[in-house]
């Protein structure tokens, strides 16, 4: 059983930045894809951003592109959301997940394992 742990979240001003970290334990995730989600009061979970299995492949939603960055170590068990230039809409619980795909999708039947989330606050 794979267990997903997300760490760094907080309160932070407008314009600010956060770096999100997830560790994985119970099983290498060396060859699955990562990505991060997020879902705010009253909205459906949405898709943040996904790496590939080697880290060669990213991609982002509309909304974050140029402003989030995700990141993994290859062969370690670890991912990681930079998050610059915060806005108040950023505000949600960011959830880390994994699929066992190489290359992640957008949509979140893609993913087989979650995190319990860690929550983002934007003040403006």
């Amino acid at each position: 059983q794979v267990q997903l742990v997300e760490s760094g979240g907080g309160l932070v001003q407008a314009g600010g930045s956060l770096r999100l970290s997830c560790a994985a334990s119970g099983r290498t995730l060396s060859y699955y894809a990562m990505g991060w989600f997020r879902q705010a009061p009253g909205k459906e979970r949405e898709f943040v951003a996904a790496i590939s299995w080697s880290g060669g492949t990213t991609s982002y939603a509309d909304s974050v592109k140029g402003r989030f960055t995700i990141s993994r170590v290859r062969y370690q068990n670890t991912v990681s959301l930079q998050m610059n230039s915060l806005k108040p809409e950023d505000s949600a619980v960011y959830y880390c997940t994994a699929s066992r795909a190489r290359v992640g999708g957008r949509t979140a039947p893609e993913y087989d394992y979650w995190g319990q989330g860690t929550q983002v606050t934007v003040s403006s």
